[in-house]
């Protein structure tokens, strides 16, 4: 089936399966999109188990600005055709929450160059590609929690800093990061209470904040 078949084949498939109070419940809650089916998620993964992972498809779905369109993206698309380029290209195309969490775990956990892509993006300006950075990071620690000392003290150098300082989506996406990390060893956990034993009694909300998460994270 040509590409310009498959494309119309999937749009058929999502405007049957459009449910409208889903869609408008979304921008409710500020999940704004050009176009939203409201399609719900499990109808989505079935629609991409349809068909084979392939490039093409998952790059011409992602420029679609439909919602749905951009998950199947991330269903889609090949790990190994994937490049590093590419994916820079996708973070500053994502503009919301619920793209950020989906790419992240449907396709960016899985690059072989993740973790050193993740921590470029937590470095960047941008709020979505903080978000993306922190997600990643966040995916990959459940897998594998362990990291050298040198990447572990600048990944919570970076983590404590956007929770302090960021948007609210970042700050959520680094305190999960933080979490993961706590959730390895309690080698972890012990080296992020030690570094934010001196907010406890902070004049700043943020840190007096950050260090209340932590303590209920411990005593869990």
């Amino acid at each position: 089936m040509e590409l310009t078949e498959q494309l119309k084949e999937i749009k058929t498939q999502l405007r049957l399966s459009m449910n409208g109070a889903v869609s408008q419940s979304m921008r409710e809650k500020g999940l704004v999109y050009k176009l939203n089916f409201g399609v719900e998620l499990p109808r989505i993964k079935s629609i991409a188990d349809a068909y084979e992972k392939d490039h093409a498809l998952a790059q011409t779905l992602w420029k679609e600005d439909i919602r749905e369109c951009k998950i199947l993206a991330g269903l889609l698309q090949p790990v190994d055709s994937f490049l590093p380029e590419i994916a820079d290209i996708w973070v500053e195309n994502i503009r919301n929450i619920e793209i950020a969490e989906l790419t992240c775990m449907n396709l960016f956990q899985y690059l072989p160059y993740a973790p050193a892509k993740s921590f470029h993006w937590i470095a960047a300006e941008d709020e979505y590609t903080q978000v993306c950075g922190f997600l990643t990071i966040a995916r990959l620690l459940m897998k594998k929690g362990d990291m050298n000392e040198r990447v572990e003290n600048e990944f919570l150098d970076q983590a404590i800093s956007a929770f302090l300082s960021g948007s609210y989506h970042v700050r959520n996406a680094a305190l999960t990061a933080i979490r993961r990390f706590m959730q390895h060893s309690e080698e972890n956990a012990f080296q992020v209470c030690r570094r934010v034993e001196d907010m406890k009694d902070s004049s700043s909300e943020a840190e007096h904040l950050l260090y209340t998460l932590i303590r209920e994270e411990v005593e869990m």
